[in-house]
Order: structure tokens, then sequence, then C-alpha cells
């Protein structure tokens, strides 16, 4: 049993592990030294079994307990180990209750200041960060593999305004080679621009062999954003949706990994975001004059995305939906679908990368979710 897996707890000799198991949860051991001899215990797992750190604190000094108990003192030198050890109640459930609460004090410190919700939100954000962890030390791997046999991708990352993009990037590309990646999200195209083919702009910001690019919204802009706020002709929007299924095609064909991920956000959602960044301070640059529109042009977008997700999915650049409205879940199942696109060297198959269906959604599913409803 290799301790570098294991972190040590509030108790004394109990260990928990720094990863999770993605079936059976963390697991607890017990390891400690006493009369000269190692005890080493496997005391169960935080899902399959259930077991609270209240309850491995028991479980591990229950098993202290039995090792005391079978390990008999010779005669002679009993009653005077027995002299020396101060007597002390074994199970000082208040004694430990005290010492667990002085440590999450000092972990949290003046929480009382705090507004509660931000103090959960705070906390659950280390928590979905830690969980992530094992994922992006995956996606690193996976940028050596592609450094290494010099292939080309690219990940495009569509969705509503506020359906959670830029996090996701930048969550993704949070311990990446630097190096090795690039961040795209164009602005308005210049009037030299305007006049070129329009695919040509997107195509100067390719990667080259070993690269990533990931484009923040990207040609598809012509797909929803475009036709509806009037940036371009229905002539030019039709032949953009005629031909990109080709082009893709052919990208693909020339050795390009095309991963195309939608972001799909409800319109109840949307809001509570657009009031967040309206409200705070600290968000208030994100929110422009194009979001206070997309409430009111709701069923505008659905009825282009509709299209778009309809027309432009195909078997070698499938489109890829993730429910957004949990952003961390969100994001690991982005992360998963990245992973699962090529196969690596050196996967940690002990990870869970199985999709999660609540919120990878195919796209047949999503149509037809949107043929009952505009919610999404």
């Amino acid at each position: 049993m290799n301790l570098n897996e294991f972190e040590l707890t509030i108790q004394n000799g109990l260990y928990i592990s720094k990863d999770e198991h993605p079936k059976y949860g963390k697991k607890y051991i017990a390891r400690f030294q006493y009369d000269k001899k190692r005890y080493v215990k496997v005391l169960g797992y935080t899902i399959r079994d259930n077991i609270t750190l209240n309850k491995a604190i028991e479980l591990i000094e229950n098993f202290k307990n039995s090792v005391m108990k079978d390990t008999k003192l010779p005669a002679k030198t009993a009653s005077k180990v027995l002299k020396e050890v101060p007597k002390k109640p074994v199970n000082n459930r208040l004694e430990e209750l005290q010492d667990e609460n002085k440590y999450l004090k000092s972990l949290l410190g003046d929480y009382k200041k705090l507004d509660k919700e931000v103090l959960n939100e705070g906390v659950q954000k280390i928590y979905d960060l830690q969980s992530l962890k094992p994922y992006q030390i995956e996606l690193i791997k996976l940028q050596d593999w592609l450094e290494k046999v010099n292939k080309r991708m690219i990940i495009i990352f569509e969705g509503r305004d506020a359906s959670g993009k830029g996090g996701a990037i930048r969550r993704i590309t949070r311990y990446m080679n630097n190096k090795h990646y690039r961040v795209v999200a164009l602005g308005k195209p210049t009037e030299t621009q305007k006049n070129q083919w329009f695919l040509q702009r997107y195509i100067t910001h390719f990667p080259t062999g070993g690269e990533i690019v990931l484009f923040d919204r990207s040609w598809y802009n012509r797909a929803m954003v475009e036709p509806i706020f009037g940036f371009c002709t229905a002539e030019e929007h039709e032949i953009f949706m005629e031909d990109i299924v080709n082009f893709e095609q052919d990208l693909v064909r020339q050795g390009m990994i095309l991963i195309k991920l939608y972001f799909s956000v409800s319109k109840e959602e949307q809001k509570r975001r657009f009031d967040r960044r309206i409200n705070d301070p600290l968000r208030q640059w994100k929110f422009s004059e194009v979001d206070m529109q997309a409430q009111d042009l709701w069923d505008e977008f659905s009825e282009k995305k509709y299209e778009m997700l309809r027309r432009t999915t195909s078997r070698s650049a499938p489109w890829h939906i993730i429910r957004s409205d949990d952003k961390h879940l969100a994001r690991l199942e982005a992360m998963k679908i990245i992973l699962n696109s090529v196969d690596y060297d050196g996967r940690n198959y002990s990870l869970n990368f199985e999709a999660n269906e609540n919120i990878n959604i195919s796209v047949q599913k999503e149509l037809l979710q949107m043929r009952k409803t505009k919610d999404y």
C-alpha cells in the first residue's frame, strides 16, 4: 500500500485516499505502530460502506483497542507499564468533537462574518475543484500525446450567452502547457474580413502539429447569432449551412481532431446568471447589450439552435450537447468528452470516463426535447 496515495486526517493514524474511486468512494485506512509492530488495516469506503470521518475515527479506535487487548505484556513488566500509562477514557466522544471543531475553525477562520450562502458556495467550490484534478491530469497526458504524435485538435465551445463556455475553458486549460494550446475568441470582423471568404479569419487561427486551439464561439456564429441580429443575409446564412458539414469532414479527413461542444442552459438559469451579473460589481463587465436581448429573443435563438444541430451534426464531426445549469457537472462532462476523443498514452482507467446521461445529451435527445419545449 503506497502511503503517498493517502493523506492524514485529524485523527492520528487515520488516513484517507487522495483520489476517489468512481464506484466505492474514498478509502479509509488505519496505520499505526504499537509495541514495536506496525499495524495496517483497510477500514472501508465512503460510498460503499457509508463511512464518515466520525465513523472512521470510531473504527480505528476499536481496532487499536483490539490490538492492545490481544497483545499480552510480559508478566514482570505489565504492572510497571500500567503504572506509567495514565488512565484515560478510550472513547472520549466529547474530546473528539472538540478537536474536530477546533480543526474546522482553524480552516474556516472568522466564518461568522461571512454570508452563509457565500460560505457554502466557497466550500463546495473547493470540493468541485478537487474532483476535477484527476481529469485535469489526464488532459495534460492528452496534450503530451498530441505533441508526441504531432496531431492537431480543435475544440469548439458554443452556447447561448451565460451558458458557461468561458468557465469551462478556464478549467480545461488550468494546468495545460500554455506553449501548446491557444484560446481564440474573435470579435467583430473588420471591413477587410467582411470582404473575405467567411471562414478565412478562423482558418488563420487553426492549430499546428501538437497544438490545441479552443474556440470560444466559432464559425457557428453564422448559424445562430448573425442571422438573428441581421449581421448576415439570409443567403449567406443558407450557404454556410449547406457548406459547413463538407468543410468539417475535409478537416477530419486530413487528420484534424474536431470536437464540437454545445452548452445548453435553461431560460430560468440564464436569467439568474444575468441578474447576478447586473447586481455583482465584480461581474458587471460581463453584461452586454446583446445579453439584454437574449431573454426576449429566446424563441428565435431556439429555432436557430434547432436548425443548426439538426443540419450540422455529422458522423465525422458530431455535436456533443452539455446541459450546463450545473456548472461543475458541465465542466466535468466536457473534460470526459475531450479525453474520450482519442486513445492517448497512460490513461488512468480507474477514473470514471462514462458519460453522465443527465448532463451529456445526444443530439437526437436534445432535438426531441426541443420539439416538446423551448426550455433549452
